[in-house]
């Protein structure tokens, strides 16, 4: 993702950060291709959190298996927040019925980048 600006979190503090706040508050979905880890969702009530893929394997269905089973479990509907500028992640969740119910300036994300909020509500068509 080039429009991303330099990383200020270090590797150790990233992987403290996913084992000690995310896995413990998320449903934590992962896809594994030979045996080697290729995504995860993570998944906090009705907020889709964190849905990654190894680039290697976009587009190939994985993200949307995983897609699928995070409204598994979350039944009721998903949100998620999205860089504006991710257009890639943008069209996969409309294609996937979510739509933009709120924007904002990036003031609020530690990259500060404008984003969306997306919703996918069961039943409900994209428009």
């Amino acid at each position: 993702m080039p429009y991303l600006p330099p990383q200020r979190r270090t590797h150790d503090e990233v992987t403290y950060w996913i084992r000690e706040s995310v896995l413990p508050e998320s449903h934590t979905l992962v896809a594994v291709r030979d045996e080697e880890i290729v995504g995860y969702a993570a998944v906090r009530g009705e907020l889709l959190d964190q849905l990654y893929l190894r680039p290697e394997v976009r587009r190939t269905g994985i993200g949307s298996r995983l897609l699928g089973a995070a409204r598994e479990h979350s039944p009721g509907g998903l949100t998620l927040h999205v860089f504006q500028l991710n257009a890639e992640a943008r069209a996969f969740y409309a294609h996937h019925g979510f739509r933009v119910v709120a924007t904002d300036d990036g003031s609020g994300n530690m990259e500060n980048l404008p984003a969306l909020t997306l919703r996918w509500t069961p039943g409900v068509a994209a428009p």
